[in-house]
């Protein structure tokens, strides 16, 4: 199957045939889909120390010590992400099918990378920095949605033959 056009250029499938064939046998499919729960499970944890600091002013190093952990953790996944997508569409970052996801996984990864420039350079009071934090994880909601919406029309392109609605 070929990408179909819409009116205006729009693109309706997300996966040729061939790009379907190359996801479905990469072990870095499985790697994103281990991380990516992973990744939501360490985010729970973690704003649940951010809000309990902010509230309390109590916990402000396991605060910290959470949300390194769910930047590496987000590095980590940005960065087999990255070369699933080149084993997938033969590009490290913004192939057309998750080009928008991409770009705001750049506005979440600068957001953490803030945050860690905050805390290892002693920069700003720990309210500033934990607001920087919550700014940083408010954008990973987002940006989980567009990748759960994305694999949403996954599943549903993969069970029909024709092209998913835009």
């Amino acid at each position: 199957m070929k990408r179909q056009e819409a009116a205006g250029g729009k693109t309706t499938a997300l996966y040729t045939d061939a790009e379907r064939q190359r996801r479905d046998e990469s072990v870095w499919t499985v790697v994103q889909g281990v991380l990516a729960p992973l990744q939501f499970v360490v985010f729970i944890i973690s704003l649940g120390l951010v809000i309990r600091t902010l509230t309390t002013g109590e916990g402000a190093f396991a605060a910290d010590a959470s949300i390194v952990v769910k930047t590496l953790v987000l590095y980590t996944i940005m960065i087999t992400g990255s070369i699933w997508e080149k084993v997938v569409f033969g590009k490290w970052l913004f192939a057309p099918a998750f080009f928008w996801e991409d770009v705001f996984s750049m506005l979440v990864l600068a957001l953490h990378t803030l945050y860690l420039v905050m805390l290892f350079g002693a920069l700003g009071t720990i309210d500033q920095r934990l607001m920087v934090a919550l700014a940083g994880y408010g954008a990973y909601v987002i940006n989980a949605g567009q990748f759960l919406w994305k694999l949403r029309m996954a599943r549903l392109q993969g069970s029909s033959p024709e092209a998913v609605p835009a």
